[in-house]
């Protein structure tokens, strides 16, 4: 298999870390959906990343769709996510919401690096966004008692968080700050803390226009 995309993106990253912890072999292609976009059309005609390429040559090209296989692939009792039932269903709230607030601290990297004069607006409403996931993370982590969102066992749901909030902090850190958001804060440090997270990192690099 073969994992294209670069691991400055929390969506990358967090497969990434995920096939390391599951023990998975696979060859890393840091391609940029700008600089290598042509590269990516072959696989994902989106020209998106992460993109995982499987041994017999299916592409699956979200990060959702690529989880859901890893899991399958590891089979249920090692899956870092629960099978069914309310646990399940906030597992994948906490994703949501992680995800979302990756994805509008992407738009407002775009906005920032792609656009000359930023439009207020859409600034305004990705920062607005930016902050209640912030809030609503923050919310339900302080009131968790264990290392990790469901147990002693780190998730997918705690990968994600600690993805996008090491991007929210490099790219917009006025937005992140970690006196305002302790709980949250406290459980990045806990992930960032362990081998698979330290070894599959990169500095942010935006893109230029």
């Amino acid at each position: 298999m073969f994992l294209i995309g670069q691991y400055d993106s929390p969506f990358v990253r967090r497969v990434a870390i995920a096939m390391r912890l599951y023990g998975l072999k696979f060859e890393h292609k840091p391609w940029s959906t700008f600089g290598d976009a042509d590269r990516i059309a072959p696989y994902n005609p989106l020209r998106r990343v992460p993109t995982l390429v499987l041994d017999d040559g299916e592409a699956l090209i979200d990060s959702a769709a690529i989880l859901d296989y890893l899991d399958e692939l590891v089979g249920p009792d090692r899956a870092m996510i629960a099978r069914d039932g309310i646990e399940r269903r906030r597992h994948f709230r906490m994703i949501a919401l992680a995800t979302g607030l990756g994805d509008k601290s992407v738009s407002l990297v775009y906005e920032s690096a792609l656009r000359k004069e930023q439009l207020k607006l859409w600034v305004d409403r990705c920062e607005a966004q930016i902050s209640g996931a912030l809030d609503a993370l923050e919310k339900e982590r302080a009131t968790t008692a264990t290392p990790y969102l469901f147990g002693e066992r780190i998730g997918h749901s705690d990968i994600a968080i600690a993805c996008v909030l090491r991007f929210t902090n490099e790219a917009h850190s006025h937005l992140f700050n970690a006196k305002a958001y302790p709980a949250l804060s406290a459980h990045a440090a806990r992930c960032e803390a362990l081998p698979a997270f330290g070894e599959i990192a990169q500095p942010l690099n935006p893109p230029k226009g």
